[in-house]
């Protein structure tokens, strides 16, 4: 989708910067600049915004082959943010009737190539429709079946729909999930009843046959848990300018890191690491880090790269 960035509190009124936006396309650019390939689905409007869109993840390196243009009329989806207070941000969605609430498993499953070593997936896409929730269960499916690792981040927007409709959709699709990653408070949403505490809710998840469970905790960093134990990362001290989208790049470090073959532990310390560079930067992708930036926290305070 596209974004519009304010500067200030939209009611009085000022600029707004022109981006794109989402989830999974954040991850896709994050995942491109560290070095992998990747391939983009999904639908846009037959309009200047969804034009954006494409050139942008055409731009950052993304196949874009499997994006489909609405032909029905449908307007690329939209978002404004504002600040508020600090780091603090207000997030605004006009998406009811987009272009991507229309996605249906035809524009998604082929992208499925045999190649395709993980498919990420979030709990933003089934909000928007029906159809799109089907899309996301259909897609999840067919990887597991085809052996391609799922990884689902709930990603949950309260203004988008409800704890409960978000239950009804995500719950299912823990059948076909391997990685699951979640904020504290997202864990309940996937979760057949209330749990007696976080470590007794990923216990149920890994018994729904989820293989790791991935508690980003934002500035007190993250844990993993799987049959094989727990691992726990402290996140990378910066001083914060824009949190929009560090969960994002904290996952994309991570994929990066599976895809790469590394163990747990330094698929934690990319995450943490790209998730660094998003909170230190403005934009929900335009800082994520390449390959060769990745140690420049390594670097000592005040150094200037020559």
């Amino acid at each position: 989708m596209a974004a519009l960035r304010a500067h200030g509190a939209l009611r009085m009124g000022g600029s707004l910067g022109l981006s794109v936006a989402g989830a999974e396309s954040n991850v896709a650019i994050g995942l491109a600049r560290l070095g992998h390939r990747v391939r983009w689905a999904g639908r846009v409007g037959a309009d200047e915004l969804g034009a954006l869109v494409l050139r942008t993840l055409r731009a950052e390196g993304i196949d874009i082959g499997h994006a489909a243009t609405d032909d029905a009329g449908r307007p690329t989806g939209l978002l404004l943010t504002e600040p508020r207070l600090g780091t603090l941000t207000r997030v605004s969605y006009y998406r009811a009737g987009s272009a991507g609430s229309a996605l249906t498993p035809a524009d998604v499953l082929p992208a499925l190539a045999p190649e395709t070593r993980i498919l990420h997936l979030t709990g933003i896409t089934p909000a928007l429709s029906a159809s799109a929730a089907e899309t996301v269960l259909a897609a999840a499916t067919a990887a597991r079946d085809a052996g391609i690792t799922v990884c689902l981040d709930v990603n949950y927007r309260s203004r988008l729909w409800t704890a409960d409709r978000a239950r009804a959709a995500l719950r299912p699709m823990l059948a076909h999930t391997d990685l699951l990653v979640a904020s504290e408070d997202e864990l309940p949403l996937v979760l057949q009843r209330p749990a007696g505490g976080e470590s007794e809710a990923v216990k149920s998840l890994l018994d729904a046959g989820v293989r790791e469970v991935i508690v980003k905790r934002g500035a007190h960093g993250a844990t993993v848990v799987s049959a094989e134990g727990t691992a726990d990362r402290a996140a990378r001290q910066v001083d914060a300018v824009d949190l929009v989208g560090a969960g994002d790049a904290f996952v994309a470090g991570y994929l990066s890191g599976l895809l790469d073959g590394a163990d747990v532990p330094a698929r934690l310390h990319r995450a943490v690491t790209t998730a660094a560079f998003a909170v230190a930067t403005r934009g929900d992708w335009e800082g994520l880090p390449t390959r060769d930036e990745l140690g420049l926290f390594d670097e000592p305070d005040g150094t200037t790269v020559r």
